[in-house]
């Protein structure tokens, strides 16, 4: 056992499959599987909730990372499969991962990271593609994931633990990948406590996700994401929104202690097409502290609902279409 990071939050733990720690050129790299017998780990999450809200509340309560300590059946607190923590330089190409205890490709504290023809196939609990946590210089370009939850999900540490290590996400490129299956397709948050900033995710395709493109924070996570450009996508047949930024995400295991809201500002989307979701775009802030300069550019949906839409102070919309086969219609 030793310091890992799960979920956003330091702590002992199991290990990962594949871990790195304080490591400069490293890689992984060549056609084979790995595959992560993930099946026999799926079913702790109906048993972690007890050592989930006690590992989230460690840091409110004053509980240092190193005293923090899992590690067994009863905690059940499933590591990633791949992570990588304050490494510098790093390859990861070609490869494809299948079925991981939990967060499949999960880079932490990293540096000048590229991820690169990587195939991430996988069906359980909370398992997502990619989690960069708090990294800075990221290039994921021509990967495929079909995920049990988030795709692609950017983050920065949880709550009061990610406002201590205080390490933004930031300077990260997403291009030319392929999102099935699972949550959201391209997403922000929730974990974001430590901040995200200058995002640029271009020419992708998602597909028969849950949502497209997503943004999610709630009260208590802190933090911001500023300065996000999203471009030329291609979303279809989601079950829920093909675009959504929300500062409600009712999702989240463990409730925080604080009501610290995050501030999104600087999301700009533009030249995105698509069909069959549920809703076209869903934007809500929260009363006490509304989203702001946000831009919507040449997009065409087609929904059941076009668009929803509250506590927003500033938004510039053009050439935006998002037709509703059944609710409504929303053109500017």
């Amino acid at each position: 056992m030793g310091i890992y990071l799960r979920e956003g939050t330091e702590c002992n733990n199991y290990s990962p499959l594949i871990y790195a720690k304080d490591c400069t050129d490293i890689a992984v790299t060549g056609k084979g599987v790995l595959e992560g017998n993930g099946a026999a780990w799926w079913h702790w999450k109906k048993l972690q909730q007890r050592a989930a809200e006690d590992l989230a509340y460690a840091e409110w309560n004053g509980r240092e990372p190193e005293k923090r300590r899992y590690g067994t059946e009863e905690d059940a607190l499933r590591p990633s499969f791949i992570q990588f923590i304050n490494c510098r330089d790093v390859l990861l190409e070609d490869f494809t991962v299948k079925d991981g205890p939990q967060w499949t490709l999960n880079p932490v504290y990293c540096e000048n990271v590229t991820i690169r023809g990587v195939s991430v196939f996988t069906e359980g609990p909370n398992t997502d593609g990619l989690n960069p946590d708090s990294c800075r210089n990221v290039l994921v370009e021509k990967c495929t994931f079909s995920t049990g939850d988030d795709c692609i999900a950017i983050n920065s540490g949880l709550n009061e633990d990610g406002w201590r290590v205080n390490r933004p996400c930031e300077n990260i490129e997403i291009r030319g990948c392929h999102m099935t299956g699972g949550h959201g397709g391209v997403v922000i948050g929730s974990a974001i406590s430590g901040g995200v900033r200058n995002i640029y995710m271009h020419d992708c395709q998602i597909s028969g996700t849950m949502q497209g493109i997503r943004l999610k924070s709630m009260r208590g996570r802190g933090g911001f994401v500023h300065d996000v450009r999203i471009e030329n996508m291609e979303i279809n047949d989601v079950s829920d929104q093909a675009i959504q930024i929300n500062m409600f995400y009712e999702y989240s295991t463990v409730m925080p202690k604080s009501r610290e809201p995050s501030d999104f500002n600087g999301i700009h989307i533009s030249n995105v097409r698509g069909g069959g979701a549920a809703v076209g775009i869903e934007i809500k802030g929260l009363p006490e502290h509304k989203l702001k300069n946000i831009s919507l550019e040449n997009i065409k949906l087609k929904a059941d609902e076009a668009f929803i839409c509250s506590n927003v102070e500033s938004m510039e919309l053009k050439q935006v279409s998002a037709e509703g086969r059944c609710k409504s219609a929303f053109h500017i």
